[in-house]
């Protein structure tokens, strides 16, 4: 059983409604937080006990839960700036679905490689993905030791396919508690209610989470409105699917009535800002859903509408963007915003307590940021230096589940320049046909 000690480590807990910090020392056993205190009187008596722990000097370093990214398709990595400056629907009918077509499973596994990669080096631990052949990505997943929730996605032409890969991924994921399963139709526009309904009655048999694009444009808005009279949201309940183990992502053309709808069902929101900005759906009404109760999360979309999957961006643009669109520089505090990503995101998972926060019991799911950095100087707010300055390639360490996937800005176990050129190999042969 590993352990490991950070010493001498800023430490933001995330356990409170409030901001605050302390310095001190975190000790891991297994899996779990075993320590978390401000006296050194502890943290000796933890050395004593573990002699054979692991210590991180953390002078200088901020130690913070990991970061949850609540809504990605990872492996479109092998897509990243293949189809920019498009619209939406554009976008998906004449350059990605076709891309999609051509892709195989091998394909995918790569592509969520390099996703997986690059979320770790930026202090991603865990992520909420929605793709295909997520099944075949079980295996990956639990090799490069990160945690997921994989929906398997479906419209109504690939249903049949993919409803036999849902109990599949749940086999294989069944016994390995870093990852779950989900069922992922679409959006509201592309399945059909039978189809929908088909997945919610499969997610309810297994006990899975569902998820779905929910209200992303003003056109899938006016379809449901022309199709069926009524909104997504509304349309979405009335089939039964939206509850706590439901998972939307974008949600920005909602009225009020529909964010209470979101609010009284417990839904999951998963706000994708710069996705949002990038193919001008809109800006989601995250302050007014916050108010409604809403439980809403921050998540990066996928890597070729993004194009990147780097949750620090996402947290700033979150806040930004509130306070830009709402006029006011109190919409989404900084706090408010890194709960999104970390407690919020605990909670979307199914994962409250045991997540999103640094607390003895809780599962160790660590990242160390590197605050001697010329952007991260002065020290006036840690909070607000890491929303509003930090980056991506400040984390120093990762930790998942108790094991040490990232250290000194190196991921362990993966031949990053190999790859690199698997993917180049595998993007050729795609793009030629």
């Amino acid at each position: 059983m590993s352990v490991l000690l950070f010493s001498n480590a800023t430490v933001l807990p995330m356990t409170g409604s409030e901001p605050h910090t302390f310095c001190g020392s975190v000790g891991v056993v297994g899996n779990r937080i075993a320590l978390v205190s401000a006296d050194p009187a502890a943290e000796t008596a933890f050395r004593l006990a573990h002699p054979d722990a692991r210590v991180f000097d953390c002078r200088g370093r901020l130690l913070m839960p990991g970061l949850v990214d609540t809504h990605c398709h990872a492996a479109m990595t092998l897509q990243r700036s293949y189809a920019d400056d498009i619209p939406l629907m554009a976008w998906l009918h004449d350059r990605i679905w076709p891309f999609e077509a051509r892709q195989t499973a091998d394909d995918v596994v790569l592509g969520m490689t390099l996703g997986i990669a690059e979320m770790l080096l930026g202090g991603v631990t865990s992520f909420v993905d929605m793709y295909y052949f997520e099944n075949r990505c079980v295996e990956t997943v639990d090799r490069l030791g990160i945690r997921a929730m994989l929906g398997c996605n479906y419209f109504d032409t690939n249903v049949g396919e993919v409803m036999p890969q849902i109990e599949e991924a749940a086999r294989l994921a069944a016994g390995r508690d870093r990852i779950r399963i989900a069922v992922a139709p679409h959006a509201a526009y592309t399945v059909s209610a039978d189809n929908l309904t088909r997945g919610k009655a499969l997610a309810d048999k297994l006990g899975l989470h569902l998820m779905t694009h929910i209200a992303e444009t003003q056109d899938e808005t006016a379809i449901l409105r022309e199709r069926y009279g009524t909104t997504p949201v509304r349309y979405l309940d009335s089939l039964g699917l939206l509850d706590k183990r439901t998972i939307g992502a974008h949600c920005v053309w909602v009225d009020d009535e529909e964010i209470a709808i979101l609010a009284e069902r417990g839904v999951t929101v998963s706000h994708n800002p710069q996705s949002n900005m990038k193919i001008s759906s809109g800006v989601a009404p995250v302050q007014k859903m916050l108010r409604a109760g809403a439980l809403v999360t921050v998540a990066t979309d996928g890597p070729c509408s993004n194009n990147d999957l780097d949750m620090f961006e996402e947290l700033r643009t979150a806040a930004f963007l509130q306070k830009s669109a709402t006029a006011d520089p109190l919409a989404l505090p900084a706090y408010e915003a890194l709960r999104m990503a970390t407690v919020n995101g605990a909670r979307a998972m199914g994962r409250e307590g045991e997540l999103g926060i640094v607390q003895e019991g809780a599962l160790a799911d660590l990242i160390v940021v590197d605050l001697q950095k010329p952007h991260l100087q002065p020290l006036h707010d840690v909070v607000s230096n890491l929303v509003y300055c930090g980056k991506a390639s400040d984390v120093e360490t990762v930790v998942v589940d108790g094991r040490v996937l990232v250290e000194g800005r190196r991921l362990l176990g993966v031949d990053l320049p190999q790859l690199f050129r698997d993917v180049d190999a595998a993007v050729r042969r795609i793009i030629n046909g």
